[in-house]
């Protein structure tokens, strides 16, 4: 093994020793930080290749999270990324699997508001991608105007662990409304809740699309004698929770032949984030927002074109990818004229073999002449040395010192003798020699003479 590696670093240690002039010392460690360099690069490289598979944790069968982890799929496919859905209870499941590294999920839409307070540093956030409102539809033969006006009567909120259950409690507790009260709490699943309600079994629901398919909002809004209620205290919630926004339903905007809803309904909501591990690959979290702006861009009822996907930081920070990606105008050149697979192994390539070039030619250039340097240096030391001992004997004609300065002599051509020298200082190397010899030649004539 040993002849092995000798073999390997001979070429490349001849050619610094004979076309640089190095000594094979220095000629070694050199090759040694190429290699090293070499070797950096090329795991850079390899690490930082995407992976061709995603997890995302969306949300219970036919909510609206769960249709939109579908148009992800498919706007990732299209890429060459194999997006992986796995369904959930809602907002506070798909933060739990995040937050558990057992769970292999790698992103989920997570409403605002379900960490109650408690946020987890190990999770960033791609960006909002769409608002979450509270619909509460409810019997009564006269309008409520007030959450307050629920109490004593049966609510259904929603299972433990959807987004609606958690901002259901937190809003009826804010008005006095208290679970083992008066009022009737069934934490209920959603679609269980609308047909209690159709059925005059319950008195109200809450829903949010985390949880209740865009079928059963739809039929509660068609049901005879079902209204939705208008918060009209939606400025003070805002307030009181900085994750609420307040949103406007216009008149007829659900159907304007019937002319659904009669006048403005105000609804509050948080918004939709859309949560990652910080380990997510740059160019799976550009892909993602790439998506996103597909899926979530469009107007709609509750938002303008081009709204979604936004940086609005609540709960957990914006991850440093996702603000790069919000400060660029476009797409980078490379994603606008390759393929994703084509422009990320490109970028790769900048970036890990780019810099390793940047930091070697110059690299390169120095340590040649850094040891040039030395050498002259070396050389001019002995030609300083050799200076002084002719001025000496010249200055001084005593024979009984002239032993002295041929003992300094020889010690002078011995360590000079025993210099390792590249070729390209060859010649001022034999030209030191011979000047150490005529010096010689000197000395000998005056101890001769004396």
């Amino acid at each position: 093994m040993e002849q092995v590696h000798k073999k390997v670093l001979a070429k490349p240690v001849s050619i610094f020793t004979d076309i640089f002039g190095l000594s094979r010392i220095l000629a070694v460690t050199v090759v040694i930080f190429i290699a090293l360099v070499l070797f950096l690069a090329v795991f850079w490289f390899i690490h930082s290749a995407p992976p061709r598979t995603l997890t995302i944790s969306s949300g219970p069968p036919g909510s609206p999270f769960a249709i939109n982890a579908e148009r992800y799929r498919t706007n990732l496919a299209a890429n060459g990324v194999i997006l992986k859905i796995l369904p959930s209870e809602g907002s506070l499941e798909n933060l739990q699997r995040l937050e558990n590294p057992k769970m292999k999920v790698d992103v989920g839409f997570v409403q605002g508001g379900v960490t109650g307070g408690n946020t987890s540093n190990n999770l960033v956030s791609l960006g909002s991608v769409s608002y979450e409102p509270l619909l509460v539809f409810y019997r009564n033969p006269t309008p409520l105007r007030l959450l307050s006006d629920f109490e004593g009567k049966r609510l259904a909120i929603g299972e433990e662990g959807s987004g609606a259950h958690d901002l259901a409690l937190t809003l009826l507790e804010t008005n006095g409304i208290q679970l083992k009260g008066a009022t009737k709490i069934l934490e209920i699943a959603a679609d269980d809740g609308a047909k209690r309600l159709t059925n005059d079994a319950v008195d109200a629901v809450f829903l949010m699309s985390d949880s209740a398919s865009a079928q059963t909002m739809r039929s509660l809004l068609r049901a005879p004698g079902v209204q939705l209620l208008s918060f009209e205290q939606a400025d003070a919630y805002t307030r009181k929770y900085v994750y609420l926004n307040k949103i406007k339903i216009p008149e007829g905007a659900f159907d304007l032949g019937k002319n659904l809803p009669a006048q403005d309904v105000w609804l509050v909501g948080p918004t939709v984030e859309l949560l990652a591990r910080p380990t997510l690959n740059p160019a799976l979290s550009d892909l993602l927002l790439d998506a996103a702006r597909d899926v979530h861009g469009a107007a709609t009822l509750l938002q303008n074109k081009g709204e979604f996907p936004a940086p609005l930081e609540h709960e957990f920070k914006i991850s440093a990818d996702a603000r790069t990606y919000y400060g660029k105008s476009t797409k980078g050149f490379l994603n606008r004229f390759f393929p994703f697979w084509v422009a990320s192994l490109l970028k790769r390539v900048l970036v890990s073999f780019v810099p390793m070039v940047i930091v070697l030619i110059p690299g390169l250039r120095l340590i040649p002449a850094i040891y040039k340097w030395r050498m002259r240096m070396l050389i001019q030391k002995w030609y300083r040395s050799l200076l002084h001992l002719e001025r000496e004997i010249s200055e001084d004609s005593t024979p009984a010192h002239y032993a002295e300065k041929l003992r300094r002599l020889d010690e002078i051509e011995k360590a000079v003798k025993q210099m390792k020298v590249p070729a390209s200082f060859a010649d001022q190397f034999y030209s030191l020699r011979g000047h150490i010899d005529y010096v010689r030649a000197i000395l000998t004539a005056r101890t001769s003479v004396g």
